[in-house]
């Protein structure tokens, strides 16, 4: 079965506790975007928000950092309750290093892959990672349609991390529908980032037919 984080970037920005409270039963974990106005156009979440969210639900934050400088960001998140950061391979000199970092505060470290970016970027950092979160749609925009080239992504980290051995999982964010789920179910995701799928339609319906799905056929 397909497991699912929902994006709280497409909640009801004026009740967060209570469609965390609402969404809860139907996700396994919530993604929180965080944006500073210059890696992308656009500004998102912050520590503040994210630790008075946190004693909101039980359930895992992964903070998914869209900035400049992510080494700065990881304190305040960390304190703020975070479990898993995610973060950009280009927004840090080492990325190597910054993994390193982030394991040593005990949290979860995840690589974001943009629309552009072929999967042999990350191939150096699979073995470090926790998790891929392949972009289905370019940074900073959100309701529109998935990448023709994503489900291909999504089937080159899978056979990658299969012959490899490796307990990376892979994340598939934006452009996420019920025509595109299936799509990315065969080409062997993980997790699934619903925002408008699950936050403005029925969640019930949409557990429903993530179980329907069955297992992964690799």
């Amino acid at each position: 079965m397909l497991h699912c984080s929902a994006s709280l970037w497409s909640a009801d920005l004026a009740n967060l506790a209570g469609e965390i409270k609402r969404i809860e039963p139907y996700t396994e974990r919530f993604h929180i975007d965080v944006a500073d106005g210059q890696y992308v156009n656009l500004l998102l979440f912050f520590p503040d928000l994210v630790k008075a969210l946190r004693p909101h639900t039980q359930l895992p934050f992964e903070v998914h950092l869209i900035t400049i400088n992510p080494e700065q960001w990881l304190e305040p998140f960390v304190d703020a309750g975070a479990d898993t950061i995610i973060f950009y391979y280009d927004t840090v000199a080492d990325p190597a290093a910054f993994i390193r970092t982030i394991k040593a505060t005990g949290k979860k470290v995840g690589m974001s892959l943009r629309v552009q970016d072929p999967v042999e970027l990350l191939a150096p950092h699979l073995a470090d990672l926790d998790i891929v979160t392949v972009m289905g749609t370019y940074m900073g925009v959100k309701g529109v349609a998935m990448d023709p080239s994503v489900p291909g992504k999504i089937a080159q980290l899978r056979r990658a991390i299969t012959q490899r051995g490796l307990h990376t999982e892979i994340e598939a964010d934006g452009g996420i529908r019920y025509a595109t789920v299936p799509l990315l179910h065969q080409a062997g995701v993980d997790w699934i980032v619903p925002g408008s799928l699950i936050f403005d339609g029925d969640p019930a319906e949409l557990k429903r037919f993530l179980s329907g799905l069955g297992d992964r056929v690799s």
